[in-house]
């Protein structure tokens, strides 16, 4: 399961008008991807996770709905704690989170996988709706946006194998059909780029992030744990919002180098004093 197995677990298919639009569940498997796993295999208690994510301002209703949400869909697990209740990656959460820092940690996250261009159509039956939600999302993490109806076009040799490798499985055989393709002399794809993606609101993603991180004063009010967690849920977001577009398409000034670059920065500034919250708080 690579890339992204399970792409809706990150993002609804289609992204937000806002990369900054923090969700509940995008927070707590920005936490969970940054400090438990492959690093701390104990469970970890509601109160933490009501802690931290209180700092960004999220309800503990709304926390706890979405725990709830994760231990249905098979991401998380519940124990008993005494008097508390802690929540533990699954293997299945543990995969899609593993997956996930591929890309996140990534030093070239909005550059194409390879060259020339993917393409993908698909029939999934009208009853099986929560797998065509799935199968949509999965597309549109690894970069896919529709070109005609019925036909998906994403940039690149997307692995979509590996990226849809959860939901195959699950559809009828002959469900998916894939093709990879090449640019022909006297059709350029300028302008069907433009038609297909929204590069104005891809840009305003960029912009937005590197607005609000590239203050100093981001995060002067949040706890580093919180601060840390926040930063890896908005870079999620906007690696959904990105579909790793080649350059030769995109304006000079195109600002996702600047993105990468900030990221890479805030996340190394915030890490110590994060892992010390993390460790007070689980101690």
């Amino acid at each position: 399961m690579t890339q992204m197995a399970e792409a809706a677990v990150l993002g609804d298919a289609v992204a937000e008008s806002s990369v900054l639009t923090r969700k509940p569940r995008q927070l707590l498997l920005a936490f969970f991807g940054e400090y438990v796993c492959d690093r701390y295999f104990e469970p970890v208690r509601a109160s933490v996770l009501l802690s931290v994510l209180e700092g960004a301002g999220v309800a503990a209703s709304a926390v706890r709905t979405n725990l709830d949400r994760m231990v249905a869909s098979g991401l998380l697990e519940r124990h008993r704690l005494g008097r508390e209740i802690g929540f533990q990656l699954t293997a299945h959460g543990s995969e899609v989170l593993r997956e996930a820092a591929g890309r996140v940690n990534g030093p070239s996250p909005f550059d194409p996988q390879g060259e020339g261009w993917t393409l993908v159509t698909f029939t999934v039956p009208e009853d099986v709706r929560t797998l065509r939600h799935r199968l949509r999302a999965a597309l549109t993490w690894s970069g896919f946006s529709v070109l005609r109806d019925g036909l998906w076009i994403a940039p690149g040799a997307v692995d979509l194998a590996s990226a849809l490798d959860a939901i195959i499985p699950e559809l009828p055989p002959g469900s998916v059909n894939a093709f990879g393709a090449t640019e022909l002399e006297g059709f350029r794809m300028d302008e069907t780029v433009r038609t297909v993606w929204d590069i104005p609101r891809i840009r305003g993603a960029h912009d937005e992030f590197l607005s609000h991180w590239g203050r100093e004063d981001a995060a002067s009010d949040l706890p580093p744990l919180t601060a840390r967690t926040v930063l890896v849920a908005d870079w999620l977001a906007l690696l959904r919002a990105d579909p790793r577009l080649p350059r030769q398409y995109m304006d000079d000034d195109w600002p996702a180098d600047r993105s990468a670059e900030l990221f890479t920065r805030r996340h190394r500034e915030f890490a110590f004093p994060a892992v010390r919250d993390f460790a007070s708080l689980v101690g």
